[in-house]
């Protein structure tokens, strides 16, 4: 074969109908090698030396290279740990650009660049070839981009996300052919659309879909990196999730989400790479150009900064890692079609040599992109860096994962006192945390669980994580999860304890559907999943971390039921579906907010500082209807006590008011046929429990009116 100078853009391999056109960017190598496989990825048919250097892009064209050939890269230069420097040309190594791959990652020690019995250990230069265990770029023909997040289909205000697997949803799925399960084909089988829409579910968020590999640790304990964040390559979906080898099952996946009217959203790991700290494996980023891809420590360069806890961070301030990192969000918003991103330690994108900034350039980038600006963005906001912990300070178009929204509504539900002023301000949508900078109720991302940490079950009948299956003597994962077990750690015979275990979890989901902001639901709560304790289950590709179809006392289809209820009731009342936030809530032409105490009054200062009280009346009015004058209003009435409570209902709803929701029984408000409670009225509230009400429509019929207790 013969190479050509070709051009240093595109980054990648792109054919042009002739031949191939390769581009890598090294700022530090001496001598790149193109190293061209058969279709298979397992035998080298020629190693061709890239000719050009541009801006210290490395570049050359090989006509007569077609689609479906496998390459993968050898680049040399210093090996110099100390300076930064880890090139090794024994090292096969990954395309950054890759959209596809063939064959499959296996652990060996070739993968290292060092001899691992050396005393020296990183220090040392090792010789093994590891080409035989990576897995190959594919030359790919060049797909069309669509324009589908210009147009969001579905507005923040309304969103309901719901964060998923792909390969845990479907695994267990009786619905979804077994050859498709745990596929992005399985994921968007009908069966599994229609669940979602039923459920009232909008957005579908996905854990990591990048190429990712497990860790090293991992595989010597049996074990795999069950979640996905630890990402090989940034364009290519991840191998385990195709049915065959074609990248554009994904993009097929996203299209009937959105026909079917769901959008898509994925879980991004931007913030380090799977190459570890100085001790991982040789195999893209570290043989390509150490210095310019990854932080390293000022005072020694062998050494790599690791504001994340992975081993490594990105260098995202260095121009073409950030050019990596927003050409890969452009190709999967551009030509796969999601709606949006989830940024994992997002931090990391704002984190200058003076602190957190969110003007930062990442930022800026995003924000003048006419693609990305367009999509939901989403921030996990903290890392394990200096000055990591983020909530409120990203930029106005982003929203954020809300902890303090999830700790507060646990410990109320727990039992804690002194919680209302905090429930309160996290009812409201957070604008203590969010509004100062100008931002909407729509920044701030309410969950009460995640794929990390306790499942809504889990949350209720636990007081200890229990990760022993992760080898780790149970020093993983989260120490402090505000959960309660309510008296019996783990599974339980007995009745009471079991009814007070359902009724929580109806507490937590009806507390997140009322909520001023955009409530996220974890895969399976709807179902009374558990993980039996494990707070950390990164590991775990099992039955621990599947979703369980199957329903043997009918628990989950009661729950799932429930959940639907809460959603539509959200879909229903524009007043959950904040734009802004309320602060008139006396102002007859707004709706507002008002605070009510058990007597069905306004709640004053003193009553705010009553650290027993665990009782609050939430009031929601809609703005008059122009035609009728009348305002719609939704009372919700929290009892976190563990005995009853009485609460007076107001004489604000015309002509009184009508249950739609009972925590503490399930079945009372799902019909149409409740009476209607003619206000003022004492209602009583059973322990640990939610009613939520709305005033009567005229065409309601026999208003009656319960004896007082």
């Amino acid at each position: 074969m013969k190479i050509l100078a070709g051009e240093p853009r595109p980054f990648g391999a792109s054919f042009d109908g002739e031949g191939t056109n390769f581009a890598l960017f090294s700022a530090h190598a001496t001598a790149v090698e193109l190293c061209l496989y058969d279709p298979a990825g397992e035998h080298e048919i020629a190693r061709l030396s890239l000719p050009e250097r541009t801006h210290d892009i490395w570049h050359g064209y090989v006509p007569g290279v077609r689609p479906g050939t496998c390459y993968g890269y050898r680049v040399h230069g210093r090996f110099e740990p100390h300076a930064g420097h880890r090139f090794n040309p024994h090292k096969l190594l990954l395309d950054p650009y890759a959209p596809r791959l063939a064959g499959r990652f296996s652990w060996h020690e070739a993968h290292f660049a060092y001899p691992r019995s050396d005393s020296a250990q990183d220090l040392a230069f090792d010789t093994r070839d590891n080409a035989a265990w990576v897995p190959k770029a594919v030359v790919c023909e060049r797909s069309d981009w669509c324009n589908n997040a210009l147009t969001p289909l579905v507005p923040w205000r309304k969103a309901v996300i719901y964060e998923t697997h792909v390969r845990g949803f479907t695994l267990r799925h009786p619905e979804v052919p077994e050859a498709l399960r745990g596929t992005f084909a399985g994921l968007s089988q009908p069966a599994v659309i229609s669940y979602l829409k039923a459920l009232g579910i909008t957005t579908v968020e996905l854990l990591p879909v990048h190429a990712f590999i497990d860790e090293y640790h991992l595989f010597e304990k049996g074990l795999g990196n069950y979640w996905g964040y630890n990402t090989l390559s940034f364009f290519a979906p991840h191998p385990a999730y195709l049915g065959g080898n074609d990248p554009d099952e994904f993009r097929q996946m996203v299209d009937r989400f959105h026909q079917a009217g769901l959008e898509v959203i994925l879980d991004v790991v931007f913030n380090h790479s799977c190459e570890g700290n100085h001790l991982g494996p040789t195999l893209s980023f570290r043989g390509i150009d150490n210095l310019s891809y990854y932080q390293l420590l000022p005072g020694d360069r062998r050494f790599y900064v690791n504001d994340t806890g992975c081993g490594n961070t990105l260098n995202i301030r260095h121009p073409r890692v950030m050019q990596l990192v927003t050409d890969s969000l452009r190709y999967w918003a551009g030509n796969m079609g999601v709606d949006g991103f989830r940024f994992d330690l997002a931090t990391v994108f704002g984190r200058t040599e003076h602190g957190f900034d969110s003007a930062a350039t990442f930022f800026q980038v995003v924000s003048q992109d006419p693609l990305l600006s367009s999509c939901k963005l989403i921030a996990e906001p903290w890392d394990v860096g200096p000055g990591g912990y983020q909530l409120g300070r990203f930029p106005a178009h982003w929203s954020e994962w809300n902890d303090r929204y999830r700790d507060t509504v646990r410990r109320y539900w727990r039992g804690d006192s002194g919680q209302l002023p905090e429930l309160a301000r996290r009812l409201h949508g957070s604008g203590d945390i969010f509004e100062h900078a100008g931002r909407r109720p729509r920044a701030s991302i309410n969950f009460l669980t995640s794929h990390d940490g306790f499942t809504l079950r889990d949350l209720v009948s636990y007081n200890r994580r229990h990760n022993e299956a992760n080898g780790e003597d149970n020093n993983d994962g989260h120490r402090e999860n505000f959960s309660d077990n309510q008296g019996v750690e783990g599974p339980s015979d007995d009745p009471a304890v079991e009814t007070l275990r359902r009724r929580l979890q109806r507490n937590l989901l009806a507390t997140l559907a009322v909520s001023q902001g955009v409530p996220m639901l974890l895969a399976g709560d709807e179902r009374g999943r558990t993980q039996h304790g494990n707070n950390n289950a990164y590991c775990q590709d099992n039955g621990l971390n599947w979703v369980d179809w199957e329903d043997g006392d009918g628990s989950a289809a009661e729950l799932v039921a429930f959940t639907r209820r809460l959603l539509d009731l959200r879909r229903q009342f524009p007043v959950l579906q904040a734009y802004e936030y309320r602060h008139r809530p006396n102002d007859p032409h707004d709706d507002g907010i008002q605070w009510l105490n058990g007597e069905g009054r306004l709640m004053r200062d003193e009553h705010w500082h009553e650290h027993r009280n665990q009782l609050l009346g939430y009031l929601l009015t809609e703005k008059p209807d122009p035609r009728t004058g009348e305002s719609r209003c939704l009372l919700v009435i929290f009892n976190a006590a563990r005995e009853e409570h009485s609460f007076t209902l107001p004489a604000i709803a015309t002509p009184g008011w009508r249950l739609v929701v009972d925590t503490a029984d399930p079945d009372a408000g799902s019909g149409m046929d409740a009476p209607c409670l003619l206000a003022p009225v004492t209602v009583m509230l059973a322990p640990c429990s939610m009613q939520i009400l709305t005033n009567c429509t005229i065409e309601d019929t026999h208003p009656t009116a319960p004896p007082s207790p």
